[in-house]
């Protein structure tokens, strides 16, 4: 099983094989982690996002990581939430499960996911912590580490209160 981690902080700066960016459809960026990402990687990352025409939601693709100190960047595509009716807790699920497969296929030990879907596409907090460390727990099992990047100590709190009970 992985090493899993609760870092508070700045997803951009770790120094990682992979981080996951919460991507919208068309990957050319935006705001949040997204715009963050795309803004440290450089215009070379952008470029590189014209290229896979775009990514349906639950899904996932991988780039270069360029300027960041991460070596690739896995972008997926979270649900927006809209009261839980429209497959959004299978949906971020699927995001978490592809996007390790991904970084599986690539042969790489150690990624960073952000909180996925819970800024702007208002997934309650608590139900995506608790889809995240399942999904983790679950499918994880041939990275050497799994990093939980926090924006805020609330959300890192959250996380910390999961993990300490399983």
């Amino acid at each position: 099983m992985a090493d899993l981690d609760i870092v508070e902080g700045d997803i951009t700066r770790l120094d990682i094989d992979a981080i996951v960016n919460a991507a919208n459809e068309s990957l050319l960026g935006g705001g949040g982690v997204d715009g963050a990402i795309h803004r440290a990687a450089g215009r070379e990352l952008l470029a590189e996002c014209r290229t896979l025409g775009g990514c349906p939601t639950g899904e996932a693709r991988i780039t270069k990581g360029y300027r960041l100190k991460a070596r690739h960047v896995i972008h997926t595509v979270g649900p927006v939430w809209r009261g839980g009716g429209a497959r959004e807790p299978e949906l971020l699920a699927c995001c978490y499960r592809n996007s390790l497969a991904l970084a599986q296929a690539y042969d790489l030990k150690s990624i960073a996911f952000p909180a996925i879907s819970t800024g702007v596409y208002r997934f309650p907090p608590h139900q995506a912590a608790e889809i995240a460390v399942r999904e983790v727990q679950t499918q994880a099992a041939a990275m050497d580490r799994v990093v939980f990047c926090c924006f805020d100590r609330a959300t890192a709190d959250l996380y910390r209160t999961l993990l300490a009970r399983r």
